[in-house]
């Protein structure tokens, strides 16, 4: 994807709405083509959009469907578009149920205005961006047991990991651990086999 990318806002909060359509719609990097207070107003544009969104911002609590429910049905309806969901609810239920249905990222609404959009710009470009309280919660729950753990990923294979967590894209974590992106993608291949998922939001899900 080549900026500006093409962004649809689901907010039901009036004013959280407009501070994110003021502030990310003037933003030379996206192009507003939606911004819904429900994901049932959103599901309705989808079918007749000329172009469908390439990011959608999406809040979980919402009246009616909810974000995590309308998941599924917005990758039938825009299975290129990367969601990332928003919410003030750092519960680890929602995480992994958002991400284990496809979500991208998952950003606290505490988020300053310009990380968040730091965020979607990742996003866009192959990262998963957490907040940072969230990749912790994430992060505790890749703390398998003893027994279990140094069976499954080696330890180099286990930073990979913790890369992906954070959000990092693999070019990212090539970087950090100081080896080729190649190298990168084949523990990730490696990593995906052991723990027999074919996606990274499938991993982030199993990473338990």
């Amino acid at each position: 994807m080549n900026p500006p990318y093409r962004l649809a806002l689901v907010e039901d909060d009036p004013t959280v709405r407009e501070l994110l359509h003021g502030y990310l719609c003037r933003q030379p990097e996206f192009d507003c083509v939606c911004v819904a207070d429900s994901a049932e107003a959103l599901l309705a544009w989808l079918p007749d959009a000329v172009l469908p969104p390439q990011l959608i911002l999406l809040d979980i609590h919402l009246p009616g469907l909810s974000g995590i429910e309308a998941l599924p049905r917005l990758r039938q309806l825009a299975p290129e578009a990367e969601v990332v969901m928003q919410t003030v609810f750092e519960d680890t239920d929602n995480i992994f149920e958002a991400l284990r249905r496809g979500a991208s990222g998952y950003l606290l609404k505490s988020t300053p205005l310009p990380q968040l959009k730091a965020g979607l710009l990742d996003v866009a470009q192959g990262g998963a961006p957490m907040s940072r309280t969230v990749a912790r919660k994430v992060l505790g729950h890749f703390k398998p047991s003893p027994v279990t753990q140094p069976a499954l990923l080696t330890e180099r294979e286990r930073d990979v990991v913790q890369g992906l967590v954070e959000g990092l894209s693999e070019k990212l974590v090539a970087a950090r651990l100081g080896v080729g992106l190649s190298t990168i993608h084949s523990h990730v291949k490696s990593v995906y086999r052991k723990l027999q998922v074919n996606s990274r939001s499938e991993l982030l899900s199993r990473v338990r």
